[in-house]
């Protein structure tokens, strides 16, 4: 069973919320305005909603937020691990923050997330970024008032990184950018140790949140005009294996699904080993679970997947994908793929590109194998050479870009209920929104439409989106 943070600890953590407000309302009758806070996040959905957890934390505090560092009084920067490049940035992003510093002092600057919950990057920061002020890992969120209100009054730099398999608490604030749509995370922390995943390292072990809790948020989100969900765990079903109660994942979606003003309900990140016919059954069954699976796949060579420690096979995995398709047909399927695993060679790597033409995935995301020390795969010898592994990185795209495009074709002509995001990214003169499949929609319309479902008739199909008119 999970273990919850005490409600004595959260009580205790809201009174140094209050000292926070306080010296707020200070800093406001001295500066003429609040203290300003800028957050960044990098990696996964779990991290965009910790963030939330922080700004939720900082608003209840008395800060309001700004886009820019250099324009800030407080930088938070929440971090990822799973590959190097995350981390490059972070470091990158730093540099600059201590050229900021130097010309104002009173910056306060945080990292938190799974990037600092290894030992090995504390140090370096330790020694290498002497001006970050406070460092916090993933099992010390909710410590953020007391963590803060510290590293403030003592000016000096305050880590808490606790190596633990991590608790859940529940009933601290938090503060969502999106009125339409939401995640919930139903669990933490992942038990499958991939050999080349750092995760179950620096988010803990598999903890489930109790289902009257989710349902408890889902309904106050409801209350508050959310329409979408989308549930979120490392590996969601996995879920309830470690509650006293008898419930799985197929059971808390039939739950969320019964939930009056739930439109729309999402999840990720399913493992192909745990999905299973029952989770089939209920998404094809249940009316408000959206016709979307994220499932990766990873590897397509069968001794590749076992030095991965997947637990599963190719054609396995093919087979769970056909059911799929079987039971319900207008699925849109997107997966993660690793090129360049360090035994993998060109004749395993083509595999890959079998499950690719062979699943017909709407999306993929892929990327380069990137070493992460204290994983098992990071004691690998490289069999291909960096360019190798690059032509073969290259012509998946090649091959995915050609089988996204013609997924999309199937589109044009069709009208789709779309839930609107906002101001489409590319052209501020469209609006974006998503289809049941999460096929993203470029339309004309206007901005009064945000957050509502309206009819769309789609017009021309892009690799990566679709155009359409709004059907009156």
């Amino acid at each position: 069973m999970a273990e919850y943070i005490e409600k004595a600890e959260i009580e205790r953590q809201k009174t140094y919320l209050l000292k926070l407000k306080e010296q707020s309302n200070n800093f406001a009758i001295k500066n003429g305005r609040k203290p300003r806070a800028n957050t960044e996040t990098y990696g996964c959905q779990q991290n965009e909603n910790d963030t939330e957890r922080i700004r939720g934390i900082l608003a209840e505090a008395g800060y309001e937020f700004v886009d820019k560092a250099e324009d800030a009084d407080l930088v938070i920067y929440n971090t990822c691990a799973v590959r190097e490049n995350a981390e490059d940035r972070v470091y990158g992003r730093l540099g600059i923050l201590k050229h900021i510093k130097e010309s104002k002092p009173e910056l306060t600057i945080a990292l938190c997330g799974c990037m600092v919950q290894q030992e090995h990057i504390v140090e370096r920061i330790k020694k290498v970024h002497r001006h970050v002020d406070l460092i916090f890992g993933t099992h010390a969120l909710y410590k953020l008032p007391e963590l803060l209100y510290n590293t403030l009054c003592s000016k000096k730099m305050v880590i808490d990184t606790e190596n633990s398999d991590g608790k859940i608490f529940e009933d601290m604030p938090i503060l969502r950018d999106d009125n339409s749509k939401a995640w919930v995370s139903i669990m933490y922390g992942c038990n499958n140790f991939c050999s080349y995943c750092i995760v179950p390292y620096v988010r803990g072990r598999e903890r489930s949140r109790k289902p009257e809790m989710i349902l408890s948020e889902i309904k106050n989100l409801v209350a508050d005009g959310v329409t979408e969900i989308c549930l979120l765990g490392q590996n969601v079903n996995s879920y309830g294996k470690d509650l006293d109660e008898e419930i799985d994942f197929s059971d808390l979606l039939k739950m969320v699904n019964d939930i009056d003003g739930v439109e729309r309900i999402r999840f990720m990140t399913s493992h192909p080993k745990d999905f299973g016919d029952k989770l089939i059954d209920t998404m094809a069954t249940c009316q408000k679970v959206c016709h979307q699976l994220h499932l990766p796949f990873q590897a397509g060579n069968d001794r590749v997947l076992a030095e991965m420690n997947r637990k599963y096979t190719k054609e396995e995995y093919l087979e769970k994908i056909r059911k799929v398709k079987e039971r319900i047909p207008d699925i849109s399927l997107s997966t993660d793929i690793i090129v360049g695993f360090p035994t993998e060679t060109n004749e395993e790597f083509l595999d890959t590109l079998d499950v690719l033409r062979k699943a017909e995935f709407d999306s993929v995301f892929s990327f380069i194998y990137s070493k992460r020390e204290g994983t098992p795969a990071a004691k690998l010898d490289f069999v291909l050479t960096e360019e190798e592994i690059k032509k073969n990185f290259d012509k998946l795209l090649e091959v995915q870009n050609e089988i996204s495009k013609k997924k999309n074709d199937a589109y044009v002509g069709k009208v789709f209920e779309v839930l609107v995001d906002g101001v489409s990214k590319n052209n501020d003169q469209m609006l974006s929104g998503r289809t049941d499949t999460a096929k993203i929609v470029n339309f004309k319309g206007d901005k009064s439409l945000c957050g509502k479902y309206v009819k769309v008739r789609v017009t021309e199909s892009h690799t990566w989106s679709l155009n359409g008119e709004i059907v009156e």
